[in-house]
C-alpha cells in the first residue's frame, strides 16, 4: 500500500492546501448544480419579461450559485495560506485565538486569525462591506485586542472597488492607526507577508496557478 508523503516545505504545504480546497470546491459546486436540476424555475417568467431567455436565465442562476461558493472558498484558502506562512517562520504562532469582549456583550468574544507573540493579525482576502455597523464592530474588536496587550495588524490582499466600501476601509485604516496598529492592503499585504515570514506567497500562488491552468 502506498503512503502519501507529507508536504515538506512551504510551497508543498500551500500546494496541498490548494488541492484540498479545489477538490472540495468542485464537489460542492457539482452537488449544487445537480440539486438545481429539480428547482422550481417559475421565476424564469420574470427573466423573460426583462428580456432574458430561459437558457440564459439558467446559466445566470448556475453561475450565481457557483460564484457564492468560489468567493467563500477562495477567501478561506488565501487566509489559511497566509497563516501557513506565519507558521513556517514562527512554529509557535497561534491560529484562530478567541479573546473576550470586555467592552460590551455582543459578541461575547472576538477572533484573532493569527497571533505571533504580541502581534495579532487579522487576515482578509478582501472586504467589500458597505455596512456602517461594520466600523463599530471592528473598532470594538481592535480596542479589545489592544487592551489585551496585543498589536492589531490588518492584512487585506484585495482592496474594494466601490466608493462606499473604500470609504469604510479608509475609516478602518484610521482606527488602526489610532491604536498604534498597522493596516496593509493590496501590494502592501503581499509585501508584509514576505517581510514578516520570508515567504513570497504571491510567487507561490502564481506558480501554482500557472501549473493548474496552463491547458485551460
Amino acid at each position: 500500500m502506498s503512503v502519501t508523503k507529507a508536504p515538506q516545505n512551504i510551497f508543498e504545504r500551500v500546494n496541498a492546501l490548494a488541492s484540498r480546497y479545489s477538490e472540495t470546491l468542485k464537489t460542492v459546486m457539482d452537488a449544487r448544480i445537480t440539486e438545481m436540476e429539480t428547482d422550481d424555475n417559475s421565476h424564469y417568467l420574470l427573466y423573460r419579461v426583462l428580456g432574458i431567455t430561459n437558457t440564459e436565465g439558467k446559466l445566470i442562476d448556475e453561475y450565481q450559485n457557483k460564484g457564492r461558493f468560489l468567493y467563500k472558498y477562495a477567501g478561506s484558502f488565501l487566509e489559511e495560506a497566509a497563516i501557513l506562512c506565519f507558521e513556517e517562520k514562527f512554529p509557535n504562532a497561534k491560529r484562530k485565538l478567541r479573546i473576550p469582549n470586555k467592552l460590551g456583550n455582543r459578541p461575547s468574544t472576538f477572533e484573532i486569525d493569527c497571533l505571533v507573540e504580541k502581534e495579532a493579525f487579522e487576515i482578509k482576502w478582501r472586504d467589500a462591506t458597505t455596512d456602517g455597523d461594520h466600523i463599530t464592530k471592528e473598532h470594538t474588536r481592535i480596542k479589545n485586542i489592544k487592551n489585551a496587550g496585543y498589536k492589531p495588524i490588518r492584512i487585506m490582499f484585495y482592496y474594494p472597488n466601490r466608493k462606499q466600501a473604500i470609504r469604510i476601509q479608509e475609516t478602518l485604516k484610521t482606527i488602526y492607526a489610532g491604536v498604534d496598529g498597522e493596516y496593509y492592503f493590496g501590494k502592501g499585504a503581499w509585501e508584509i507577508i514576505k517581510k514578516k515570514t520570508g515567504v513570497d506567497l504571491l510567487d507561490i500562488l502564481e506558480k501554482i496557478a500557472k501549473s493548474r491552468t496552463k491547458d485551460l
